[in-house]
Order: structure tokens, then C-alpha cells, then sequence
């Protein structure tokens, strides 16, 4: 097989890992302080790559700018996802946090489809796929018969980076050191003095950006956004977190790499089957619960966040 062909695939791989687990990490988050699952965070990230490309439309018709576009449009993004977060977290869930899990599966299942109706007939022709400006450098490298443009190389190592920084956040801060207290034992937490309410908002607001960035890495390695985007994402985000261990830190990381990792390997060995890259990773996601029903990384094990 070409080592160009296979580096090629592998970089893919690694770059939709890397958006599938920023996606997981909110969902792990908000299992972690609540023990809700906010079926509305794949909206979420459509609405941060819809923000963004707005803000870069103006930029542009403003100053042409591509770096301040890209700057202002990720800022815009993550306003965006916060707010709707926060909005959703503290109107909808958390007046709910003592009902059935069920009625807040049903409520943000809802939230999301209005956040994304209200997307589709917000935006001008909002039902039909959206050009994503290309903003980074369209520089290529080429080594052999492998070829990667530096606009990717850039995306991934930023995804890297705030992966990274995220699991800091939540392990070496005092935001980090909360989340984690609430979501060890609420009452404990609050008699020791953490706001409750704002500790929640917090996570609600930290996932958020995660899914603003997300949207944004999307737009700008695809070149296309469309409103009904973050169906598949929602799914897939909230696969490779219970695969990988919802409620724990690394766990999402992890089955968000799983899952990208299967996809990748079916494109590689059955490239006539690539279409069906997706069943086979829900798949194998399906054999590895019945295998693994804490995830991968189980709470016992793992600090939860």
C-alpha cells in the first residue's frame, strides 16, 4: 500500500478525532456536574460555525482581513455557543435536574431542533449548504506522495491545543477544581462554599466553546457548513463519549479517536465501503458498550469531572 496514501488517511483520521472529542468532552462535562444529557449540543456547534461565518462576512465586507476574520469569527463563535449554552443549561436543565432524566433528554432534544429550525430559516437560504471562506495559509506539504496543506496542519494542532488545554482547565484551576467538586457531591460542594448555580453555568458555558470551536475547525477543513450538521455530530459526539466513559475526562478524548480511528481504517482497507464508514464505526461503538457498559474509562476508574 502507498505510505502516502496511508499518512493521508491517517491525517484525516486524526483530524476528525480531534473534533469528535472536543463534541464529547461538553457531553462528558455536563453528564459529569448534573447527570443530564444535553441532546441539544450538536445544535450547538452548528450555531458556532453559523456565528462564525457571519462574523467573517462582515470582517470582510469591512476590512479584508483574513487573520482579523478569523479572530473576530472564532470570538463570535464561541459568544454564541456560550450564551446558547448557558440559556439552555439554566431556563431548561437545571430546573429540571431533580425530574426524570427522561424530561431533560425530551426538553434539549427539543431546544435543539428549534436552535436548528431557527438557523435554517434565520439565515438567507439557510436550507441549503454554506461556503466556509478559506482563511489560513493554502500552502502545501509534500513529502513523497503524501500532501497536507498547512491550513490543515494548522486546524489539527489548534484542536490539539485546546483538547489539552481544556484538561488542564479542568484539572489545575479553580473553575476546574468546582466543576470537579459538584459533580463528586453536590451537597459537600455547596456547604464548602462553590456556587452551585454558577459552577454549572461555568461547564455549560465551557462545553459550549468546545462545540463553537468544533463548528469553526469544520468549516474551515470542509470549506462548507449546513444547518443540519450537527445531527450526525450530536450522535456521534455522545457515542464516543459513553464509549469512551461518560462522566470521566480522558474517556470522550479517547472513543472520539476510536471512533475517527474506525472510520478511518474502513476508508483505508474497503475503500468501495467508505460510504458505510459510519456504520461500521456505531458498530463497533455497539460491541464495545455490550463489552465495556462504563466505557472504556470507567467512572471507578477515572476522576470525573
Amino acid at each position: 500500500m502507498d505510505i502516502g496514501f496511508l499518512a493521508q488517511h491517517l491525517f484525516n483520521g486524526l483530524m476528525l478525532g480531534v473534533i469528535y472529542a472536543m463534541i464529547a468532552l461538553g457531553f462528558s462535562l455536563f453528564f459529569g456536574v448534573l447527570d443530564v444529557i444535553k441532546f441539544s449540543h450538536g445544535d450547538v456547534v452548528t450555531l458556532g460555525a453559523f456565528a462564525a461565518l457571519g462574523a467573517i462576512a462582515f470582517v470582510g465586507s469591512v476590512v479584508p482581513l483574513p487573520g482579523l476574520a478569523l479572530v473576530l469569527g472564532l470570538l463570535a463563535a464561541i459568544a454564541a455557543s456560550m450564551a446558547a449554552g448557558m440559556v439552555i443549561g439554566g431556563t431548561l436543565v437545571l430546573p429540571l435536574r431533580n425530574a426524570p432524566p427522561v424530561n431533560v433528554l425530551l426538553i434539549t432534544l427539543m431546544a435543539g431542533t428549534i436552535l436548528r429550525e431557527a438557523i435554517r430559516l434565520g439565515v438567507p437560504n439557510g436550507g441549503n449548504p454554506k461556503p466556509f471562506p478559506a482563511l489560513l495559509p493554502d500552502r502545501r506539504i509534500e513529502i513523497g506522495s503524501f500532501s497536507v496543506g498547512i491550513d490543515s496542519v494548522t486546524i489539527l494542532l489548534a484542536g490539539l491545543a485546546v483538547v489539552v488545554a481544556t484538561h488542564h482547565l479542568v484539572t489545575r484551576t479553580r473553575l476546574g477544581l468546582a466543576i470537579r467538586a459538584v459533580a463528586q457531591d453536590p451537597e459537600v460542594a455547596c456547604l464548602s462554599g462553590i456556587d452551585f448555580r454558577r459552577t454549572v453555568l461555568g461547564t455549560f458555558a465551557l462545553g459550549s466553546a468546545l462545540a463553537a470551536v468544533a463548528g469553526c475547525m469544520l468549516g474551515l477543513y470542509y470549506r462548507e457548513i449546513n444547518f443540519s450538521m450537527g445531527l450526525v455530530l450530536g450522535v456521534i459526539g455522545f457515542a464516543a463519549a459513553v464509549v469512551g466513559g461518560l462522566g470521566s475526562l480522558l474517556g470522550p478524548i479517547l472513543g472520539g479517536f476510536l471512533f475517527a480511528g474506525v472510520q478511518t481504517l474502513v476508508t483505508i482497507t474497503v475503500p468501495s465501503a467508505s460510504a458505510y464508514k459510519d456504520v461500521a464505526a456505531f458498530a463497533v461503538v455497539i460491541a464495545l458498550i455490550g463489552l465495556f457498559p462504563t466505557g472504556l474509562i470507567s467512572e471507578r476508574a477515572s476522576e470525573r469531572v
